[in-house]
């Protein structure tokens, strides 16, 4: 689950920068492409998937949406 919602928040934020392209839109374009190579960094994958191996073994059914809540922060999109 982890791995799929980083995916959908790194369309997400791919769809949105596509948009950016006025001039004064580029400092933040910068920055999303920054969170973006994070969410691809093999350090962040490792910590998702530390967090599914806590959740798994603590009995926790429910997952955290991290990447794409902020993903969706940024779009304005509307939560599932």
């Amino acid at each position: 689950v982890f791995f799929l919602d980083t995916d959908r928040a790194l369309v997400l934020l791919e769809e949105y920068c596509k948009k950016l392209r006025k001039p004064e839109e580029q400092q933040l374009k910068k920055a999303i492409r920054k969170v973006m190579g994070i969410f691809k960094s093999s350090l962040f994958q490792a910590l998702l998937a530390s967090k599914r191996k806590m959740s798994t073994r603590h009995g926790t059914t429910s997952h955290t949406m991290l990447p794409v809540a902020f993903a969706c922060d940024v779009l304005g999109c509307p939560k599932d």
